[in-house]
C-alpha cells in the first residue's frame, strides 16, 4: 500500500500576519510618560562665594514624617501658612520697601527682595502634604503680586498674565510684559526646597 502524503499548511502569509499584528499593537498602545511638577530653575551663576543672608530674612517651614507643619519653630496648621508667609514677605523691616504694607517689624524680613522661604521635609512626608504646603507658599506670593498689580495698574496680576497669553488681546503686549516683570521684581519668588 502506498503512503499518502500529509496535507501541508501554506505558511507563506504567516509572516505577513505577524507583521500586521505587530504594527497594530505599536499603533494602538500608549506609552506612559512620567509626570511631575513643572518648575523653572534659576540660571546657573558663576558666583563661587555664597551671599550673606541674615537669619531674620529666612522663613523656615518644616514638614515632619507625620505631616505636621512647623513654621518658624512653631506648630502651625496648613490653613494659617499663607497668612504667615504674607506677613513675613510683606514686612518691610528695614524701611527700604515703599510698597510694603507689613508691620515693619525689625525682627522679621527686611524687604521682599531679601526674603527667602526655606521649605524642608523629611523622607516620610506624604507627597500630598508637601504639594499642599508648596501650593500655599506660592499662593502667598501670588496674593502679594495681585495686591501690588491692583494698586499700580488697576487689575490683578493673574488678569495681566492671562491678557499677555491671549492672542486676541488688543493692548500693547510689550508694555504689559514690562509691567508683569516689574511686579515679579517687586515680589521675587525665592522658595528654597531642601530635603
Amino acid at each position: 500500500m502506498a503512503k499518502r502524503a500529509a496535507p501541508e499548511v501554506n505558511a507563506g502569509s504567516m509572516a505577513d500576519i505577524a507583521f500586521l499584528l505587530l504594527i497594530f499593537f505599536l499603533v494602538t498602545t500608549t506609552i506612559e510618560t512620567d509626570s511631575g511638577i513643572n518648575r523653572k530653575l534659576p540660571p546657573i551663576e558663576d558666583n563661587t562665594e555664597p551671599p550673606i543672608i541674615k537669619q531674620k530674612n529666612i522663613f523656615t517651614v518644616l514638614i515632619n514624617g507625620r505631616n505636621q507643619l512647623m513654621v518658624e519653630e512653631e506648630l502651625t496648621e496648613l490653613k494659617d501658612l499663607r497668612k504667615a508667609a504674607i506677613e513675613f514677605l510683606d514686612n518691610g523691616g528695614d524701611g527700604s520697601c515703599s510698597y510694603c504694607n507689613g508691620k515693619k517689624d525689625e525682627k522679621s524680613s527686611d524687604n521682599p527682595d531679601k526674603a527667602i522661604i526655606s521649605l524642608k521635609n523629611e523622607r516620610e512626608t506624604s507627597y500630598e502634604t508637601y504639594i499642599s504646603v508648596q501650593n500655599e507658599l506660592v499662593a502667598a506670593y501670588n496674593e502679594l503680586r495681585n495686591r501690588r498689580a491692583q494698586s499700580v495698574h488697576g487689575k490683578s496680576f493673574i488678569e495681566m498674565q492671562e491678557n499677555y497669553k491671549d492672542v486676541n488681546w488688543p493692548g500693547n503686549k510689550d508694555k504689559l510684559k514690562e509691567q508683569i516683570d516689574q511686579i515679579k521684581l517687586d515680589y521675587p519668588m525665592k522658595l528654597s526646597e531642601v530635603q
